[in-house]
């Protein structure tokens, strides 16, 4: 693993020296049911005699399912044998029984460079047979939190001042959002919920 792969999926902690409000931490201790982010921990393996005859069984199994509800678009399927020569090349996740595991900030941008979207919070994990200790980096908003944090770390300029870099994410990143309807009808800036207090007050919106 190089580097600078490395500290990419550090990368968040920068959200401390940021004007961003620091994150939790939420601990959990007991049976292992924290992901990293999707599934339990676990390894990859060369593959078993057992592991590769469940596999070849569940695909199987699969395409015979697929066939039955598309009638107009059977597809052939390979003979135990054939999948068994193609499986014994794979390898198999297992649970991992002991170790640590980690998954970094998860995101993505859905439509244009600035509209990001959180997935998953930072995880650090451990395991011991069947059970967990796992710490979880936590933000009461952390959705409006992270992708306001991401519009700041990835799409501001770092030669100009925290204050401006925010006005202009507030700009193209707005955080506000509607809830209720009528009397009840209420308007949340989650800017203002997000950030230090010093930077919590609405810049003007700065023209290019």
């Amino acid at each position: 693993m190089s580097l600078k792969y490395t500290l990419e999926r550090f990368r968040w902690l920068k959200v401390l020296f940021s004007p961003f409000t620091p994150f939790s931490i939420k601990w959990y201790i007991g049976k292992t049911q924290i992901g990293v982010p999707y599934f339990y921990p676990r390894k990859w393996v060369k593959g078993t005699p057992k592991l590769i005859n469940e596999s070849i069984s569940r695909h199987i199994k699969q395409e015979e399912r697929f066939n039955k509800s598309n009638p107009e678009y059977t597809r052939k399927i390979k003979s135990f044998d054939e999948l068994y020569e193609q499986y014994k090349n794979y390898t198999f996740p297992v649970p991992l029984k002991v170790g640590f595991s980690y998954c970094g900030l998860g995101w993505k941008t859905k439509w244009d460079a600035y509209d990001f979207r959180h997935e998953w919070n930072p995880v650090l994990s451990f395991v011991f047979f069947g059970y967990q200790i796992a710490m979880t980096v936590y933000h009461k908003h952390h959705s409006h939190y992270w992708e306001s944090w991401l519009c700041y770390e990835y799409r501001s300029d770092k030669k100009k001042s925290k204050r401006k870099r925010i006005a202009f994410c507030r700009r193209k990143s707005p955080q506000t959002w509607v809830s209720g309807s009528g009397e009840d009808k209420v308007t949340t800036n989650y800017w203002d919920l997000i950030l230090k207090p010093k930077y919590q007050r609405k810049q003007p919106i700065e023209h290019k």
